[in-house]
């Protein structure tokens, strides 16, 4: 079959939706199948990686971030004829998987319509966690804003006529018009079913790359550990990811521990000052961005892995990479640590964030204490080979036979 993708951001720009989209390409296309991506068109650095590859097809943006590293897309009839044009030189859809919450949803939205061919939406975003992050002072006008983009640009069609003024409204009216909808984790499947977004929600992990996975399994955890427990945290540097309660929670905990954080972002300055002024230049390490292949190396090696965000994530992606690794988790967010049997030291949940950090620092003594007397939970087995992309390709495809039959 061919599978029309539609994706706000172009999927080799940086990102864990992107990379998720592009695993899902080439495991569908190892199956047999055609994929063609539809995205905004990049500018920046990255602009000519992969720009050749007929399976992109990249429709008129502006730059949405200063480093140009992501674009949008105005959704209306000039993109619309460029998407035509481009699929017309390839075979005809069968199916349209729209993986996007903004432009480029309704893009996709617009594209099934005009060609008669069933739709599946991935929801991979909270929207209104999402907007509250990026707009703390106004997120109900933005909320309010973006509803009225949604039935303007879907006028015509189910999800245009879906009235409301907040995220769950905008989710319910893309929704509209699916025949089926994913989520990539339970917690958010039924967080869009408890919000009316969509009836019964498939729930389908975004996974990792089988080979990848084996390679870093094969080469082991390295040697073993002599100095105090490691534990590792990674994310992109932002307030939603709580890379500052998390260095406080560190200092709080006073246990022999070494942490390494990996990647970059906004806070890291602020990191940095944080962990002079608490005097924690010999607990912690900042690693940099590193190669994805690097960093689940460094995952495997460490003792546990710290997750802080909480209420933000669809999925929480690390703790699966970790337990496909054999390395439990100090998961925070109540959700996340649901999704697992094993494997886990839960951070009790509080209300405030002073709470949260003194819950999360008595997480970091008690992993310490266990993992040095050699009692740390064992993750279940069972989780790699669920997460592995093969499994997750045969999960989707089952979505498109059901929705195509």
């Amino acid at each position: 079959m061919h599978i029309v993708m539609f994706a706000d951001q172009h999927v080799e720009t940086l990102g864990g939706a992107q990379v998720s989209l592009r695993l899902q390409r080439r495991y569908l296309e190892r199956a047999g199948h055609l994929v063609t991506i539809v995205a905004p068109r990049r500018h920046g650095p990255r602009a000519a990686v992969a720009a050749d590859d007929p399976g992109y097809v990249d429709t008129p943006s502006l730059p949405l971030s200063l480093d140009r590293e992501y674009s949008f897309s105005v959704p209306g009839r000039a993109a619309d004829a460029i998407v035509d044009r481009a699929l017309a030189a390839r075979p005809r859809p069968d199916l349209v998987h729209v993986q996007a919450d903004f432009w480029e949803g309704f893009l996709g939205y617009r594209f099934a319509a005009r060609h008669g061919v069933p739709a599946v939406h991935t929801m991979h975003n909270r929207v209104d966690v999402g907007i509250a992050a990026i707009a703390p002072v106004f997120p109900g006008l933005v909320l309010g804003g973006l509803n009225a983009w949604r039935r303007l640009a879907l006028r015509g069609l189910p999800g245009g006529a879906v009235r409301g003024a907040d995220g769950w409204a905008h989710l319910r009216g893309l929704a509209a018009g699916a025949a089926a909808v994913t989520a990539p984790s339970a917690h958010f499947a039924r967080r869009l079913e408890q919000h009316g977004v969509f009836r019964a929600v498939d729930v389908v992990w975004n996974g990792i790359d089988d080979e990848l996975l084996d390679r870093v399994l094969a080469s082991g955890r390295g040697e073993p550990r002599t100095g105090p427990p490691r534990f590792v945290w990674l994310g992109r540097m932002s307030p939603e990811k709580r890379l500052l309660p998390f260095l406080e929670a560190v200092a709080a905990a006073g246990a022999p521990c070494a942490v390494e954080v990996i990647g970059g972002g906004g806070q890291l300055r602020a990191a940095r000052r944080l962990v002079a002024r608490r005097g924690l230049e010999r607990t912690v390490r900042f690693a940099g961005r590193l190669p994805y292949e690097e960093t689940l190396r460094r995952i495997a090696r460490a003792d546990a892995l710290v997750q802080t965000s909480i209420g933000f994530e669809t999925q929480g992606m690390t703790p699966f990479e970790a337990a496909s690794l054999g390395t439990p988790a100090i998961v925070s967010d109540p959700d996340i640590a649901a999704e697992f049997a094993a494997g886990v030291w839960r951070v009790e949940p509080r209300d405030d964030e002073p709470g949260r950090i003194r819950a999360l620092a008595e997480a970091l003594r008690r992993a310490a204490a266990e993992i040095e007397q050699g009692a740390a939970p064992a993750p279940d087995p069972g989780i790699a080979a669920k997460f592995r992309q093969s499994s997750r390709t045969d999960a989707m495809l089952a979505i498109y036979r059901r929705v195509l039959a």
